[in-house]
C-alpha cells in the first residue's frame, strides 16, 4: 500500500515509517521539524542523539534499498496538504503530526491556544483534503486513552450501548480529558467522526496508551536511524523518566500516592498496531475506535519494577507534589480486544524490557540534564504566560 506518515520526524512517526517501509509498503513522510523546536524552546534535547530527517532517509535507503518520499511543510497550510496528497496519492494516511504533550499544553494560555489551534486545524485541513481529493483514503489517526479520563465504570472501545427511559442506542463513550492537549484530541475525534458521517470518509482512531522504549528492529540497524528518547518533565513518558532517574541516582518522582493507573504499550507494539489498522482498513463511511494498549500499571507499580531491575540503590519519592489535577486512586479497567482480534501479539513489560531501557540511558548518561528531570508545569497555573517569540510562533504553526 501507499502510506503517508505525518509527523514522521517524531518519536513514533519515524520508527513507524521505517517499519512500514520494511514491511513492503511505499512510504512517504511529512514533517516540519517543530518537535525539535520545542526542545530549543524548553532548553532540552533527546537523550539519544538523532540525525536530521534528510540524513535518516538517506541512510535508510542505502541500508534497505527502499525509497521514502519526503514532504516538508505544515498541516495548517491547506494548500500544502492538498498538494502533498495529490502528489503522493496515498491509500492510507497515518497521522502523528500533532503537539503531543499534556504538560506543554498546560504551561500557560499561549501554549494551550497553540496546542488546540495546531492540532485541531491541522486535522481539519487534512479531512477537507481527503474529502476533496480522494475520499477512499483511509485515515489512521493517533488518539489517546487520555480522552476517556478515569471514569468509575469500565471503558469501552470508543462506543457504549446505553438504555435510557426505555430506549437503547450506541453512543460515543463519554470523554473526560485531563488537559488542553487531551481536549484537542477529543475535538479531533468528534471532527473525524462527523466527516465520516457526512462525507463518507473512513477512519480508524487509535486511542493509544503511554508508550515506552526506544529501540526497534529498524532503528537498531544504524545510529542515524535512532528515534528520540524523552526523559524531561514536559515530554518524557513515565517509564523512560523513571529509568533515567534511576541511572543518575535521582529519586523516582511518584506523584502523590502513585495510584494513578494508565494503559501502556511497548514501542514495537505501536508499530504493529498501526500496520494492522492500515492493512485492515475501515469501511467507507465508518469511524471506528481501537484502544491501543497492552497492559495497565499504576505509577507506583512502575517505580517498583524499575527499582527491582536496576542493579544499584533506588529511592522512590512517593508523595512528590502532583502538578496535575487528577485522581490519585481510582478504578481503571479498559477494553482493548479489537487489535488482539486482528492478530496483535504484544510485547508485555518484562525485566528484559526495563533492562534494555536502562541500557539506553546508561549509554547516553553524559547527555542527561539534571535540571530537566523535575516537573516544571503546574496544571493550576492560569497565567497568560510569556508569548513565544515571533520566529518561534511561525515555526510552531507547522505541525
Amino acid at each position: 500500500m501507499r502510506v503517508l506518515v505525518l509527523g514522521a520526524d517524531g518519536y513514533l512517526g519515524w520508527p513507524t515509517a521505517l517499519h512500514l517501509s520494511h514491511r513492503g509498503h511505499e512510504v512517504g513522510v511529512v514533517d516540519n521539524f517543530v518537535r525539535r523546536q520545542y526542545d530549543y524552546e524548553l532548553g532540552t534535547s533527546s537523550l539519544v542523539p538523532i540525525a536530521h530527517l534528510q540524513r535518516r532517509v538517506r541512510v535508510w535507503e542505502e541500508i534497505s534499498g527502499l525509497n521514502i518520499d519526503s514532504f516538508i511543510g505544515d498541516l495548517t497550510d491547506a494548500a500544502f496538504v492538498g498538494e502533498t496528497l495529490r502528489t503522493f496519492k496515498p491509500d492510507a494516511i497515518v497521522h502523528f503530526a500533532e503537539q503531543r504533550s499534556a504538560p506543554y499544553s498546560m504551561i500557560d494560555r499561549s501554549h494551550a491556544v497553540y496546542t488546540q489551534v495546531n492540532n485541531v486545524v491541522g486535522t481539519l485541513n487534512l479531512l477537507y483534503a481527503i474529502a476533496e481529493i480522494d475520499p477512499s483514503i483511509h485515515l489512521v489517526k493517533l488518539g489517546t486513552m487520555g480522552e476517556y479520563g478515569t471514569p468509575n465504570i469500565d471503558i469501552e472501545e470508543g462506543f457504549i450501548e446505553i438504555t435510557h427511559r426505555g430506549r437503547t442506542d450506541v453512543l460515543p463513550f463519554p470523554k473526560q480529558p485531563g488537559s488542553f492537549y487531551h481536549l484537542s484530541k477529543v475535538h479531533d475525534s468528534h471532527n473525524i467522526m462527523f466527516a465520516c458521517r457526512i462525507w463518507g470518509l473512513r477512519s480508524t482512531d487509535l486511542n493509544q496508551g503511554i508508550v515506552y522504549g526506544q529501540e526497534t528492529d529498524e532503528t537498531d540497524l544504524h545510529p542515524d536511524l535512532a528515534t528520540r528518547f524523552d526523559y524531561d518533565g514536559v515530554f518524557g513518558t513515565v517509564l523512560n523518566r523513571f529509568c533515567t532517574q534511576a541511572v543518575v541516582g535521582h529519586p523516582l518522582t511518584v506523584y502523590g500516592s502513585g495510584g494513578q493507573t494508565r494503559g501502556m504499550l511497548d514501542i514495537r507494539d505501536t508499530l504493529a498496531c498501526v500496520e494492522l489498522a492500515v492493512t485492515n482498513p475501515a469501511e467507507q463511511g465508518e469511524f471506528r475506535v481501537f484502544n491501543q494498549f497492552t497492559e495497565s500499571f499504576s505509577i507506583r507499580e512502575l517505580a517498583d519494577r524499575v527499582a527491582e531491575e536496576f542493579p544499584g540503590k533506588v529511592e522512590i519519592a512517593t508523595g512528590t507534589p502532583n502538578p496535575r489535577v487528577e485522581k490519585e486512586e481510582h478504578y481503571y479497567r479498559a477494553a482493548h480486544t479489537k487489535l488482539l482480534d486482528l492478530g496483535l501479539v504484544p510485547h508485555l513489560l518484562s525485566r528484559s524490557t526495563i533492562a534494555s531501557i536502562l541500557s539506553v540511558v546508561e549509554r547516553n548518561r553524559d547527555r542527561i540534564d539534571m535540571a530537566a528531570i523535575a516537573p516544571a508545569v503546574n496544571w493550576r497555573n492560569t497565567s497568560a504566560g510569556t508569548p513565544v517569540s515571533d520566529d518561534a510562533r511561525v515555526g510552531s504553526r507547522r505541525s
